[in-house]
């Protein structure tokens, strides 16, 4: 049996957690980037045997439109998967939903699906440093279920009409720190970051805050006013720890 990961992790969270499930069905497996714009997705290889886990996180209760968009140039030719979506302690709604008609579209068998928690990408004092111990000992407990299921899953939570997509918003800019390395721009997901003034198209950003997270002098930022808005109004919903949870 072959083991493949089918990640969108702009920030490392969630291919955190995909790995944690993986590495208790094997400790080898094939990792299918998402997030990567260069890559011929139509030329990776999925066998029936394989078990496969699809990975992505939820903005704003969704799945990420470019992730969904590259999974449907992938064939599952039948292979068995579990959908996994990763949510920074507020809520993942149609993130599930959505992830399953997209895996079944590209003839995916879904056998499960895992909500599980991770810092927040934007604001990361809610669920900071998650997944910690505690949801690594849960999540490989999933894993374990997981093993040998067959027969496809049941109940997967979220509307199949899917909430209305929220727009970027919170879009990064260079500081007077960046030295123009370009290392952004290069691994920018959807080619959102130009190579002369290194300033993200508005258009383009999904706000996944890759550029943040990888830049090596910490050079680009958001909006500290618009940050500390955003964290306001999530702040009730963010206030209880959330467990991660198992939908067979």
């Amino acid at each position: 049996m072959n083991v493949a990961e089918i990640i969108f992790s702009p920030t490392g969270g969630t291919e955190k957690v995909s790995h944690i499930l993986s590495t208790q069905w094997s400790e080898k497996t094939t990792k299918i980037d998402l997030s990567d714009a260069n890559i011929d997705l139509a030329e990776c290889k999925i066998e029936r045997a394989d078990k496969v886990i699809i990975a992505m996180p939820s903005f704003g209760g969704r799945a990420p439109e470019t992730a969904v968009r590259r999974l449907k140039n992938i064939r599952g030719n039948g292979a068995d998967c579990v959908i996994v979506c990763v949510y920074g302690n507020r809520a993942y709604e149609d993130t599930l939903a959505e992830m399953e008609d997209a895996a079944k579209e590209s003839g995916f068998r879904v056998t499960a699906a895992i909500a599980a928690v991770a810092q927040h990408s934007i604001i990361p004092q809610y669920a900071a440093n998650r997944p910690d111990k505690s949801d690594e000992e849960q999540l490989k407990g999933f894993a374990r279920q997981l093993m040998n299921k067959t027969d496809e899953a049941g109940f997967i939570p979220g509307s199949h009409t899917y909430k209305k997509a929220g727009g970027a918003g919170l879009v990064p800019s260079p500081e007077k720190s960046c030295t123009k390395c370009g290392i952004c721009a290069e691994k920018c997901p959807v080619k959102a970051i130009d190579t002369a003034r290194f300033h993200a198209d508005k258009k383009k950003c999904i706000s996944c805050m890759r550029c943040v997270k990888i830049c090596p002098e910490n050079a680009r930022k958001i909006n500290g006013m618009m940050v500390s808005a955003a964290a306001l109004a999530i702040k009730k919903a963010c206030s209880v720890r959330k467990e991660n949870e198992l939908f067979v």
